[in-house]
């Protein structure tokens, strides 16, 4: 029997699927027609840029740092470059095997890889870091060969910062480290995050710290095509970075390598500046160090030598050491008498070689006393009884009040961070130092030992200095600066940063006249007289000594006696010329003794050398360091003779200097 399909049936299915076909590859190719559109149209500028990241890295440009140079042009910072093995260690996944097979190859010392863990502590996973420094042309040579078997090693050519006189400045130069944490995270937070991608150092002490904004520069960047292995295949588009700018110190540093060297092995600190704009001249703080162990990370040997002495080479004395005036306080007691009317120059004393004040006698350091004393004779002599007189008749608070201007006890606002305040005593300062209600009365009897410059009274060499130009001026006051002008690298514009001019004394001309004929007289018959024999010009000092530890009452001191480190300390104040100073100092020899003999030559050979253009002999300085006080004995040497001592370029620095011959200025004598 023959069985009959059902035609009409068998086509209206057929159509039907045909149809539900055709329906789903129309919606299928909707879909991609759809996203398409979206992934064209819509996403297409975010999709671009995704694109173009994959095939393009932005890689930063690190500028270089600007040079530091003193006031005649001598390079006192630069940069050079050299090569680094660097290892970035989210490539790697175990470092210690790694380092260890380095080290077949190129030299890897147990301080390298200290330093490497410390940087991997602080730093970022994906950040490389440097294993070896300032490779050799053989060491590079040998790694290049053998690089396809370090995967996550990598050669980088990078600056360095170097100091070529070493130890020379280094308090007030300063120097530069890594980035730390605490750092970075600064720096995130500012507006110059972006300028410091790729940047690794920052300055960390003295004028590298202080000026780093005008020494960093600009970062500069390039885009480069990437392989799909990171590699760059070519320079797309490039924005050069700007250098930092040149920083002209006003600082001369052959007469702040002269002072270095008169010092010697002995602890202290001098400032000098120009009374007539605030301009510091000489920076000293001793012992000082060399900051060219800093630049690459120290390492922990000489680490703990510096900062376990107890000659304490890292204080930096000049800004951050307060000492007792001692002596040289007296000229601007006496001053403080004439303004205030509690003294004329003819007004005399007897001293008998004491004061008593209540039941205590203080002692001046002459026995038997200087006799009838006026004012002339008291700063000339350095007689202790006038000025105990004096402290008793102002009181505290009207000596504070007449110190406080001069910068005794203030921030002087110098360029400099990290400067100490000092003590300047007073009624309210004793009773906001001490917690305790008994502690807190300021008794009549402590206002005594301030006019000597003992007691409470504690002050920065740098205050000392200010002050002593402040009245070699004449009254006329200036901020203490460093730098003296800022010159643009590629412009070469420069721009001047003089002190700012502070508000004068009000003092009586005849007055000031009154003290500098006294301070004259100290150089001439007084303290400081073998010191400036036959000197060709006149200028004005103060000797002063300062105790370090207290001395019973009925004991008498000698240094032979006292441990070396709690001997008087020695001070020495000056100006010169005296009719028209062009430099005023004050310095601190520690533990001593007597300022004629251990300060005051130092300030002979200084005002020889920036008035007369003289450079002492070997044997002066010799004598010096051993703290004689004798005039010159020796034939001095013009200035401009003597080569700068100092480390100079060391190692790799030496044969990869990044300054070149016109940036290097001739040497000059002094001015």
């Amino acid at each position: 029997m023959t069985e009959l399909k059902n035609i009409e049936q068998e086509l209206s299915r057929f159509r039907t699927r045909l149809v539900a076909a055709a329906a789903f590859v129309l919606f299928a190719f909707g879909l991609l027609a759809t996203r398409l559109v979206y992934l064209q149209v819509v996403k297409h500028a975010e999709l671009s840029t995704q694109a173009e990241n994959n095939r393009i890295a932005v890689v930063p440009i690190v500028p270089n740092r600007g040079l530091i140079v003193d006031r005649n042009g001598v390079v006192l910072a630069n940069n050079y470059s050299a090569y680094t093995l660097e290892i970035t260690p989210s490539k790697v996944t175990n470092l210690d095997a790694l380092i260890d097979q380095i080290a077949e190859v190129v030299d890897v010392q147990p301080r390298d890889r200290k330093r490497f863990k410390r940087l991997l502590e602080e730093a970022k996973s994906f950040e490389s870091l440097p294993i070896r420094t300032k490779l050799t042309d053989e060491e590079v040579a040998r790694f290049t060969a053998q690089r396809f078997r370090f995967s996550g090693v990598d050669i980088k050519a990078r600056l360095f910062r170097n100091y070529p006189l070493g130890e020379v400045g280094s308090h007030l130069i300063g120097y530069i480290g890594r980035i730390n944490t605490a750092e970075k995270e600064k720096i995130d937070d500012s507006e110059d995050e972006a300028n410091y991608r790729g940047t690794e150092y920052i300055g960390k002490l003295g004028i590298e710290q202080n000026y780093e904004h005008e020494l960093h520069g600009a970062t500069g960047f390039e885009e480069v095509e990437t392989s799909a292995g990171g590699r760059a295949v070519r320079r797309l588009k490039s924005n050069p970075s700007t250098p930092g700018n040149t920083l002209v110190l006003s600082i001369d540093i052959r007469l702040q390598a002269l002072v270095e060297q008169l010092f010697g092995e002995r602890r202290g600190a001098l400032v000098a500046i120009d009374p007539r704009n605030g301009e510091v001249l000489a920076f000293v703080s001793k012992p000082n160090f060399d900051p060219n162990l800093f630049v690459d990370g120290i390492d922990a040997d000489n680490w703990k030598a510096l900062n376990e002495s107890p000659d304490k080479p890292l204080l930096n004395r000049a800004l951050r050491g307060a000492y007792p005036p001692g002596s040289t306080y007296k000229p601007f007691m006496a001053l403080a008498a004439l303004s205030l009317g509690k003294r004329t120059p003819q007004q005399a004393i007897s001293d008998p070689g004491y004061y008593w004040f209540g039941n205590h006698k203080f002692r001046d350091d002459k026995e038997g006393g200087h006799g009838l004393v006026d004012m002339y004779k008291s700063i000339v002599q350095s007689c202790d009884t006038y000025y105990y007189t004096l402290a008793n008749d102002l009181g505290v608070d009207a000596i504070h009040d007449f110190m406080a201007p001069l910068g005794f006890g203030q921030l002087t606002g110098i360029d400099m961070q990290g400067e100490l305040k000092g003590i300047l005593p007073s009624t309210e300062w004793k009773r906001n130092a001490y917690r305790k209600k008994e502690l807190q009365k300021w008794y009549a009897g402590e206002t005594i030992s301030l006019g000597i410059g003992q007691g409470y009274n504690a002050f920065t060499m740098l205050q000392l200095a200010q002050a002593t130009a402040t009245v070699a001026a004449g009254g006329q006051r200036f901020k203490p600066h460093l730098v003296k002008t800022i010159e643009n690298v590629e412009t070469r514009a420069q721009r001047a940063l003089s002190g700012d001019a502070l508000p004068a004394m009000k003092w009586q001309p005849e007055h000031v006249a009154v003290i500098h004929q006294a301070l004259f007289g100290v150089t001439q018959e007084g303290t400081s007289r073998t010191s400036f024999v036959n000197a060709p010009y006149q200028s004005g000092g103060k000797t002063g000594t300062a105790q370090v530890v207290q001395i019973k009452e009925n004991e008498k001191y000698n240094a032979n006696l006292v441990d070396e480190r709690h001997r008087d300390h020695a001070l020495y104040t000056a100006f010169a010329p005296l009719q028209s100073p062009r430099i005023a100092v004050a310095m601190v020899v520690e533990n001593a003794g007597f300022g004629a003999g251990a300060a005051a030559p130092i300030a002979r050979r200084v005002f020889d050398y920036l008035l007369q253009g003289q450079y002492p002999s070997e044997a002066d300085i010799a004598a010096t360091q051993l703290g004689q006080s004798t005039a010159p004995i020796g034939t001095p040497r013009p200035a401009a003779d003597v080569p700068l001592p100092g480390a100079g370029l060391s190692g790799a620095a030496n044969a990869a200097s990044a300054v070149t011959s016109e940036q290097r200025v001739a040497l000059r004598g002094a001015p």
